[in-house]
């Protein structure tokens, strides 16, 4: 079997120290999917809980960390009828973006518009895909909504306080931990119309006020237990809240069902990796998604809905990567050039 270049995991877990490059079997595509030449990658959370051991891949993925990239179509199996040899894509995968080449569902592939650099194109499938599904499919977003946006300045955060704006929401309100972070999500185009710093405010009270006492209509959440007693207060009659991840924790050791019942609250967890094939291609099919997706350009291509790069790496960086994401110091996504 022909090998290639991919960044390994020594023992299969543990610190950052262990992350390098090395030599690993090079995927071949089988019926249905794509073989990418990998030109840049996404780093996202999940892969540094992945290194530590405490995130499972889904069955049947690969090992390799990494579920978003760009790159060349450079082989095709067996049906495959979307692209040919040579198509410039981005797309999401369940594992094995960090790294030379990986294997992806034809259905799982975007042609990469010629406005998006390389690392712009990376930097979209998992953060807008996310997004969507939170903020879209299960928040049902509408025009003149009210919208609570935490994790602001992550890039699935980002994309989502966008994406609402661009929908229609009367107001997106979003948290972040630092001043820096919240005057950048003020400035961007279509960024939030309002900020709380979570750490010193609280931010159930300042929606009250921004909303003149409804509350709102959609939360994003990526925190958990923290942020569970505010969540169900801050939201409106009828609210929807989509849990996307529980960073402080998922053991709330009080709940009170009263406001879930009375306020008619509707709660959805979620997540896309674990999902299936079928799933993520319907959703990545969706008119409305297409529609989101084709209005993304870079930080100065001028469109509604932009993507932010916070830093880029060489490959051969790739713990400086991950010291970065693990820092929580990014503004916007994190992305590394296979060079």
């Amino acid at each position: 079997m022909s090998k290639m270049r991919a960044v390994l995991i020594k023992d299969g877990q543990g610190p950052i120290e262990n992350l390098y490059i090395g030599e690993t079997d090079k995927p071949v595509a089988t019926k249905g999917q794509v073989l990418v030449k990998i030109v840049a990658f996404g780093v996202n959370r999940m892969d540094h809980y992945q290194r530590q051991g405490s995130y499972p891949v889904p069955q049947g993925a690969s090992s390799i960390l990494g579920v978003e990239f760009s790159g060349r179509v450079t082989e095709l199996g067996e049906g495959v009828t979307r692209w040919a040899v040579g198509d410039e894509v981005f797309g999401l995968v369940g594992g094995g973006a960090y790294a030379e080449f990986v294997n992806c569902d034809e259905g799982l592939l975007l042609k990469k518009p010629g406005h998006l650099s390389w690392v712009e194109a990376a930097s979209i499938p998992e953060n807008y895909i996310t997004a969507y599904q939170a903020l879209v499919k299960y928040g049902e977003v509408k025009k003149g909504d009210h919208v609570l946006v935490h994790a602001g300045a992550s890039g699935v955060g980002v994309a989502a306080i966008q994406i609402a704006r661009e929908l229609g929401a009367a107001t997106v309100t979003a948290t972040a931990s630092t001043t820096e972070k919240l005057n950048w999500l003020r400035s961007i185009p279509n960024g939030a119309t309002h900020t709380v710093n979570y750490r010193t405010e609280d931010f159930a009270a300042e929606v009250k006020k921004t909303t003149n006492g409804k509350g709102v209509d959609v939360v994003i959440d990526f925190v958990g237990q923290s942020h569970w007693a505010k969540n169900v207060e801050s939201l409106a009659i009828d609210g929807r809240m989509t849990i996307l991840a529980t960073l402080s924790g998922s053991e709330v050791p009080v709940v009170n069902l009263s406001p879930i019942l009375y306020k008619r609250l509707r709660i959805q967890g979620s997540t896309l990796r674990s999902r299936s094939l079928q799933y993520q291609t319907e959703l990545i099919a969706s008119p409305k998604f297409r529609d989101i997706i084709d209005k993304v350009t870079g930080v100065n291509g001028g469109g509604p809905i932009r993507t932010y790069i916070h830093k880029v790496y060489p490959w051969t960086e790739i713990q400086g990567a991950h010291h970065e994401m693990a820092g929580n110091k990014n503004s916007g996504k994190i992305i590394v050039e296979v060079r």
